[in-house]
């Protein structure tokens, strides 16, 4: 029962595909301002780099589900 809810907060902790992909869009726009200084830009780099991964490997679970279903269907 208690490795549920472990799984359940770690789930709930990690941010959906479509909540990494905005949080990586406000980034770029961070980025984009002028007065964003070095180390700020550098935080917001090493953040985008971790979403974009995070999106990354959330699109290939998909990808594989999907190959799961239609390998199933056939």
């Amino acid at each position: 029962m208690q490795e549920m809810n472990v799984e359940n907060n770690t789930e709930r902790e990690r941010p959906s595909f479509e909540q990494a992909l905005k949080e990586l869009e406000h980034i770029v726009q961070e980025l984009e301002k002028e007065d964003v200084s070095l180390e700020r830009s550098i935080e917001l780099y090493q953040k985008g780099v971790e979403l974009s991964k995070k999106c990354s490997d959330l699109l290939e679970k998909a990808e594989l589900k999907i190959q799961e279903v239609q390998s199933s269907s056939n």
